[in-house]
């Protein structure tokens, strides 16, 4: 495994110079309960609806989200979708946008209707030009462009055909960047893969990797094959070509050919993904990563992305979950200390429909009748939320001489078990409070309770959860074996 910490740390402030397609991206969900009678389509009834800032727009979103800056340099026209893009570009921290406005053409729009039950994308509305900007445009992009070399430490290109990257803008950044000495990521659109050439490194999909290659690309060793060929073409030091949820390949001119599988995910939506990787792998390289080292990255950023919905950003914090083994992230990633801030973590998992599950206690010694419930509670959720009290509240519940362990270390205890997926510390005697936060599906206690003594039933009930009580192994009490250590009678 490579060293994720140090990378992270030279990933951050890292600058890169993204030029790109900008685009307008809004995403309309809703229901679809039924045929429209008057065509054989869907009806989606709406229930929300989102706006985003998309295209080359999404890939400088993520550069800035997994701690780099952005310098972005990208189109719009002069009306209403404009400068909503415009607007937004200058509240996002960590971005610092060049926009060249053209009267002549409208800013690209995108519009998905979006059935939110099954994750299905029903219909995508489109406003553009995809037309190559006018000779007077291209050089107010070129002009606006050149200045900024100096301040980057890395150049990306998102194509996406819409009228920015021009045969004449590609070969005026790249061949600057190259005489610069900074390095070029090209996430390319056209099938000519020479008017990128210089470029270091082109990420196409499989697609784009097929058809420019006139190959089946079907096969890592078949993508393989292909890539030297292209490689010279493009006069570029390598390939990478992703493909889904078979992964990435990445082939270099040296012959090195490198595949990563991609991450098990739940996937939800697939927009966006490719400007993930982009922009992951532009700050890794820019932070001084090896191929293999960058295309993990990059990997783990688009597990992360393709599990949200709509155009979405990937933090740092979420690519060290997906990444570092689930054991090292108790501390850091499963503790909230009393008071903290559950609701972030809360919102991710209800947005991917998971069924929360809580449970609590002291566990001032962990033993087998403790494992016994967590796992039994783990088995009956999606993720686990285990409460537990704080020092001060066992004090008062056990008496003089309790906890054994401070509310720290059991906690670390806990959050290393890989059937706990959040360790919540309250200070109140009973945790009905953080219940009432947590909403958990499933409330989970030993079978030494009746389901009324279980504090906080009503409200799981109420809101359509249930209570399990699982069996507790006989013999097992925290008391007992404190009692034990002390010399005190079992």
């Amino acid at each position: 495994m490579f060293d994720f910490e140090a990378l992270s740390h030279a990933i951050s402030g890292q600058t890169v110079l993204c030029i790109g397609d900008l685009m307008l991206d809004e995403f309309v969900y809703g229901d679809v309960s039924r045929i429209s009678p008057e065509a054989p389509a869907p009806v989606i009834a709406v229930r929300r609806s989102e706006t985003n800032i998309g295209g080359a727009g999404n890939v400088a979103r993520n550069i800035a989200s997994l701690g780099g800056r952005c310098i972005f340099v990208g189109l719009i026209g002069e009306d209403a979708a404009g400068a909503t893009l415009a607007a937004a570009l200058a509240k996002e921290t960590g971005i610092e946008s060049v926009l060249v406005r053209d009267p002549a053409r409208p800013t690209t729009r995108k519009v998905r209707f979006v059935s939110e039950h099954f994750s299905t994308h029903m219909l995508r509305s489109d406003w553009e030009l995809a037309a190559p900007a006018a000779p007077d445009i291209e050089q107010q992009l070129i002009d606006a462009i050149l200045p900024q070399l100096a301040r980057a430490d890395i150049v990306l290109l998102s194509d996406y055909a819409k009228g920015v990257l021009t045969a004449r803008v590609i070969r005026n950044v790249i061949d600057a960047a190259r005489k610069a000495g900074k390095r070029v990521i090209v996430d390319p659109k056209s099938a000519n893969l020479a008017i990128y050439r210089g470029a270091t490194v082109l990420t196409p999909n499989r697609k784009e990797f097929a058809e420019a290659t006139r190959s089946r690309a079907d096969s890592h060793e078949s993508i393989a094959q292909a890539a030297p060929d292209a490689m010279v073409l493009a006069d570029c030091e390598a390939m990478l070509v992703t493909q889904g949820e078979h992964g990435m390949t990445l082939v270099t001119r040296a012959g090195e050919a490198v595949h990563v599988p991609a991450l098990p995910v739940k996937v939800r939506d697939v927009s966006g993904a490719g400007d993930t990787v982009a922009a992951m792998l532009a700050l890794a390289l820019a932070g001084g990563a090896d191929w293999e080292s960058a295309l993990r990255m990059a990997s783990a950023a688009a597990a992360v992305a393709v599990g949200k919905t709509g155009t979405a950003i990937v933090t740092p914090d979420e690519l060290r979950r997906k990444i570092l083994p689930h054991a090292s992230l108790a501390a850091e990633d499963k503790i909230v200390a009393a008071g903290g801030d559950i609701e972030a973590n809360l919102a991710d998992w209800r947005a991917q429909d998971l069924r929360i599950g809580f449970t609590n206690g002291c566990f001032d010694i962990l033993h087998p009748g403790h494992v016994k419930v967590l796992t039994a509670a783990r088995r009956a959720c999606d993720r686990l939320v285990v409460g537990l009290n704080s020092d001060a509240s066992v004090k008062r519940l056990k008496g003089e001489g309790r906890p054994v362990q401070d509310e720290r270390a059991r906690a670390e205890v806990l959050a290393a078990l890989e059937a706990v997926d959040l360790v919540a510390i309250f200070e109140d005697d009973t945790p009905i409070d953080l219940i009432t936060q947590v909403r958990p599906s499933v409330l989970v206690k030993g079978g030494d309770y009746t389901r009324e003594q279980v504090v906080g039933y009503e409200i799981v009930e109420a809101e359509g959860g249930e209570v399990v009580l699982v069996d507790i192994l006989p013999g097992h009490s925290t008391t007992s074996l404190v009692d034990r250590a002390r010399g005190g009678k079992a």
